[in-house]
C-alpha cells in the first residue's frame, strides 16, 4: 500500500488527520485499514521480507556430508546424527528428517525440550539425550519415548519406579567418564554402578558410550588413553555378565581420522553441516558448509571525508567511499568483537566491514574509486549481500570469522540463528 493510500477525501494528508481526529477515533480508523488484510495475506510475508537478512541453509549439502561420514563407516556401525542446540544453528527438525533420509538410525540431543520439538514434528526415529535431565522431566522422556543418558543411581531408580508404574520399559545410554571429566559414570566405577542399579526390572541398558576431549587435536596422548579405558570398561561389563548395548565413542574428528573407534554406532556432529573437526582432515575429506548468511542494503551513504560512522566513531570516512548499512547486528550472532576485522561480499568482492556493529544493524564501505583489478561498484538500497557465503571470486566463511575471534564454527552457527529466519535449498 503506498503512502497516498492514507490521504483524506480532500486531499489531507494522513498525518494531518490523525492530529485532528479524537484519539478513539484514530485507533479506530486504523483498526478498519487493518482489517483489510487477511491472515493468509499476512503470513505470506515471509521472515526475508519482513527483514532483509536470513541464513540458508542448503539441505543437499548435509546431505552430501552425510555420505562423506558413512562411506567412512564399516559396515553395520549405525550412524547417529546429532541435531543438539537446534542443528548447530540450521534448524532441527529439518536437519533431522533430511538425516534420517540420509541414512542416520538415531538422532542426539542436548535437552529433554529439544527431544519433545522433534517428537512433536513427527519424528519417530529413536531420540538420546546426551545429559542425565533431572528427574521432574523424567514423564517427559516416557511420554515422548526420549532415551535419557544416565550416570547417577538417584535418577536411574527415579526413572525404573516411573516406568515402573506406568507399565512401561526405561531405556537409557550409560555414560562413562573416561578422561574428559565432565559427566558420566568413571570407567573404573562402571561395573559396580550397573550393578547397583540393575535390580530395577524396567531399566534396559540400550547403549554405552562416552565422548571424547581430544580426538580432534595433533596430540593423541590423551585420546589413546580415552579409548584404551572405554575398550576395557566395555569389555569388564560383557565379563561380568552385563550386556553394553550399542557401544559408541566416535565424534566427528573420530569418525574420520580413528576407524577404530566406530564400534556398533558413530556420533556425526559437526562435520554433519559442512565443517572439518580438525586441520588433520583438510584435504582428505570433501565437506560442504550448509549454511551462508545473506542480507539486502537498507541505506547508502556519503559521508565527506573525516565523518564517523556507528557507535564511538572508530572509523572515519576517507571520503571517496560509500557507506551501506545491512540490517545485521550482534543480536543475530554478527559478534561486535568482529567490527573492523573482517568483510562481506558484495557484487563478487570483498568490502570491508567499518564502525562498530550494532545491535541490530551494521555498515561496510564501498571504494568508489576506479582500481585497474576491479569495476567500479554501484551500491543500491535492496542489492543483495552475503556476511558468509562465496559469490566468485570472493567468499567469506564461518571459518574466517572464527580465526579473527579465536572460536570454533559451532559457536558462529548458533549465534547466527538466534534470530534470522532460515531459507532452505534442496
Amino acid at each position: 500500500m503506498g503512502f497516498n493510500a492514507f490521504s483524506g477525501a480532500a486531499g489531507q494528508d494522513f498525518s494531518d488527520l490523525l492530529r485532528n481526529t479524537p484519539p478513539s477515533r484514530a485507533y479506530a480508523g486504523a483498526s478498519s485499514e487493518a482489517a483489510g488484510f487477511s491472515d493468509e495475506s499476512l503470513e505470506s510475508v515471509t521472515g526475508p521480507e519482513r527483514r532483509w537478512s536470513w541464513v540458508e541453509i542448503d539441505l543437499s549439502a548435509i546431505r552430501h556430508n552425510i555420505q562423506v561420514a558413512k562411506r567412512r563407516l564399516a559396515p553395520g556401525c549405525r550412524l547417529m546424527a546429532v541435531v543438539k542446540a537446534n542443528a548447530y544453528g540450521h534448524g532441527a527438525v529439518q536437519v533431522a528428517k533430511i538425516a534420517l533420509s540420509a541414512g542416520a538410525s538415531q538422532l542426539a540431543v542436548a535437552t529433554v525440550n529439544e527431544g519433545v520439538q522433534l517428537r512433536r514434528a513427527g519424528i519417530d526415529a529413536p531420540i538420546l539425550v546426551l545429559s542425565e535431565p533431572p528427574a521432574s522431566a523424567i514423564p517427559l522422556l516416557l511420554h515422548h519415548r526420549l532415551t535419557p543418558s544416565v550416570y547417577t543411581p538417584e535418577f536411574a531408580i527415579a526413572y525404573g519406579e516411573a516406568a515402573d508404574r506406568h507399565g512401561v520399559r526405561a531405556p537409557f545410554h550409560l555414560a562413562l567418564n573416561t578422561g574428559m571429566n565432565r559427566i558420566g559414570v568413571r570407567f573404573d566405577e562402571a561395573v559396580e554402578f550397573v550393578r547397583q542399579i540393575s535390580f530395577h526390572r524396567a531399566l534396559e541398558q540400550l547403549g554405552t558410550f562416552t565422548h571424547f576431549a581430544t580426538a580432534d587435536c595433533a596430540e593423541t596422548l590423551d585420546f589413546h588413553m580415552q579409548l584404551r579405558r572405554f575398550k576395557e570398561t566395555v569389555a569388564a561389563m560383557r565379563a561380568a555378565g552385563i550386556d553394553p548395548g550399542l557401544v559408541h565413542c566416535a565424534n566427528s574428528a573420530a569418525i574420520l581420522r580413528y576407524p577404530e573407534t566406530h564400534m556398533d554406532m558413530a556420533r556425526l556432529g559437526i562435520s554433519m553441516y559442512g565443517f572439518h573437526p580438525c586441520p588433520e582432515t583438510r584435504g582428505y575429506f570433501d565437506l560442504r558448509p550448509a549454511m551462508s548468511v545473506h542480507a539486502r542494503i537498507t541505506a547508502v551513504n556519503t559521508p565527506p571525508m573525516s565523518e564517523g560512522v556507528s557507535y564511538g566513531m572508530n572509523y572515519r570516512s576517507t571520503g571517496s567511499v560509500k557507506i551501506c548499512t545491512i540490517p545485521v547486528g550482534y543480536a543475530d550472532g554478527y559478534v561486535r568483537a568482529l567490527s573492523g576485522r573482517t568483510s562481506v561480499v558484495y557484487a563478487g568482492h570483498l568490502c570491508r566491514q567499518v564502525g562498530n556493529i550494532c545491535m541490530d544493524q551494521c555498515m561496510f564501505e564501498v571504494d568508489m574509486r576506479s582500481h585497474a583489478t576491479h569495476r567500479r561498484l554501484d551500491p543500491h538500497v535492496g542489492d543483495e549481500v552475503l556476511l558468509v557465503g562465496a559469490q566468485s571470486p570472493a567468499a567469506v566463511s564461518i571459518e574466517d570469522l572464527c580465526d579473527v575471534l579465536g572460536t570454533i564454527p559451532h559457536e558462529l552457527c548458533c549465534a547466527f540463528s538466534l534470530r534470522m529466519p532460515k531459507v532452505y535449498l534442496r
